[in-house]
């Protein structure tokens, strides 16, 4: 249903060496779906991009598109959000979680009972926020240890959704992740309902 998003506003939080089909292909799904759909990239730190106004991707097994970043996340807040989408990407997420204020800007969608949806090794950040304990996630298959450690139940399938948190292990699984992530924004899914997590006060004392 092309519609099915109309007025509902998705960040994308990435930087350099994300995994390209796992940003983009959801991207075009989300906007196809009718939602505002925006490229969020700490503008310093560990994950500031290389190159101002774009990050590049990784496709497979060397650099592949740049992408265009919509807002510095200097700029924006997560109240201005329904969901959130973590791409994987061996380096995309390594540099992200090294970011407090990426960290911090994950924790606030998971204590406001947001959907936070994350592929392949897109869960990294999400353990540092210490969301994951308790929870059943699914992730690239060397992240299961890291999963395990943080207090989460790993499993091995296309999409694992619990309290908000939609993960999906490959690019292969991107159909059923897009779809979950669109059935979760437009409450066609189940209820995300709420867990523990930051404000965006806490994200904005953040450094």
């Amino acid at each position: 249903m092309a519609n099915q998003l109309q007025g509902k506003k998705i960040a994308i939080l990435a930087t350099d060496g994300f995994e390209q089909v796992e940003l983009m292909e959801p991207q075009k799904a989300l906007k196809d779906a009718g939602a505002e759909v925006l490229v969020i990239t700490p503008a310093e730190g560990p994950a500031k991009p290389q190159k101002d106004g774009e990050i590049k991707g990784w496709d497979k097994t060397d650099w592949g598109k740049s992408v265009k970043i919509d807002r510095n996340l200097a700029d924006v807040q997560p109240e201005q959000f329904d969901a959130l989408v973590l791409p994987g990407g061996v380096m995309n997420p390594d540099k992200l979680r090294q970011c407090k204020k990426a960290v911090a800007f994950v924790k606030a969608f998971v204590g406001a009972g947001k959907p936070v949806a994350a592929i392949c090794h897109g869960p990294w950040t999400l353990i540092e926020t210490g969301a994951v304990k308790g929870l059943t996630i699914t992730s690239w298959l060397s992240l299961q240890t890291d999963l395990r450690n943080a207090g989460a139940t790993w499993v091995d399938k296309e999409v694992a959704i619990d309290n908000g948190i939609i993960s999906s292990r490959k690019p292969d699984d991107l159909p059923a992740f897009n779809d979950a992530i669109i059935q979760a924004v437009s409450g066609a899914g189940k209820s995300v309902g709420k867990t523990s997590g930051a404000s965006s006060e806490t994200m904005r004392r953040a450094s």
